[in-house]
C-alpha cells in the first residue's frame, strides 16, 4: 500500500520550502528581477528560442521572432543586464545564448506547465 501525506505534512513540506526561499534576501531580489525581466512576451519568445538552441545570432533571433533588430537589440540588453544570457561577437555578428544552467531549467518547467503542444 502506497503511503499519502496528510494535510499537515504537506503544509509542513510546504513551510520548509518556504524557508528555504525566505532564507536569502539577495536571492528573492535575484528571482524577482529576473522573473519580472523574463515576463515580458518579446523577451518570454526570446528565451523560448535560445532554449532551444546553443546561441543564436541577433540577425536570426530577428527573423525568428518578428520585430526589428533595434526592438530585439533591446529587449536582449534587458536580459543580458539582468544575467540571463550572455553573448559573444564574432567579427560583425553578435550571438546570445542562455548563461545560466538554473533559467533553462526553468524555461523547461515553464514549457510542461504552459505550452499545449509536446516538444
Amino acid at each position: 500500500m502506497g503511503s499519502t501525506k496528510s494535510h499537515v505534512e504537506t503544509a509542513t513540506d510546504g513551510a520548509n520550502a518556504a524557508e528555504l526561499l525566505l532564507a536569502s534576501e539577495a536571492d528573492i531580489h535575484h528571482a524577482s528581477r529576473s522573473l519580472k525581466a523574463m515576463a515580458h512576451p518579446l523577451r518570454l519568445k526570446i528565451l523560448c528560442i535560445l532554449g532551444g538552441a546553443e546561441e543564436t545570432s541577433v540577425q536570426d533571433l530577428v527573423e525568428m521572432v518578428g520585430t526589428s533588430q533595434s526592438n530585439i537589440s533591446q529587449h536582449l540588453s534587458i536580459l543580458r543586464d539582468k544575467g540571463i544570457l550572455e553573448s559573444r561577437k564574432d567579427a560583425n555578428k553578435v550571438y546570445y545564448r542562455i548563461g545560466d544552467e538554473r533559467i533553462l531549467r526553468l524555461m523547461e518547467s515553464m514549457r510542461l506547465a504552459f505550452c499545449t503542444e509536446p516538444k
